[in-house]
């Protein structure tokens, strides 16, 4: 603000709070743009001001399997699943990177858990029939190949 607003009656320095950034939506603009790595930084720091958001967690896990780090995605879907048991698109995603590690069993547990509470509406038809897809695919073949997954929503 300039010191002609303020000398008209505009707020002066003092009166001005800081505003805090939204690192959500600052990450979700990096990734968009295909910077996964700065994404991550932003999400770290929209997790420190809700450390409790699933949503945030499970973008986070998003982020690191797009990045290889399978390790640090499996861990932020589990954490998002404790908040929110009921996420969706966290069982899904952790289903696949299950399956990536040959846990089985754990990708049949998110894939029956995902398609439980399996989100309505738009594009997701497609993530539902390649969940089922896949289910039918370990259940007939308990001891064959895993399959690998399309790709992520």
């Amino acid at each position: 603000m300039s010191w002609w607003s303020r000398l008209f009656g505009g707020k002066s320095k003092s009166d001005l709070k800081p505003q805090r950034l939204d690192y959500l939506n600052e990450a979700l603009a990096l990734e968009r743009q295909g910077d996964y790595d700065a994404a991550l930084t932003s999400y770290r720091l929209a997790l420190r001001d809700h450390p409790n958001d699933p949503k945030i967690l499970q973008n986070m896990a998003i982020a690191f399997s797009r990045t290889a780090r399978l390790d640090d995605a499996i861990r932020c879907y589990r954490r998002a699943l404790e908040l929110a048991p009921g996420l969706a698109g966290a069982h899904y995603g952790l289903a696949f990177l299950l399956l990536k590690r040959e846990d089985r069993a754990g990708a049949v547990e998110h894939l029956d858990a995902f398609l439980a509470k399996a989100p309505g509406g738009g594009d997701t038809e497609r993530w539902i029939e390649h969940a089922r897809r896949t289910l039918t695919e370990l259940r007939a073949q308990p001891n064959a190949s895993t399959p690998t997954p399309n790709g992520e929503p």
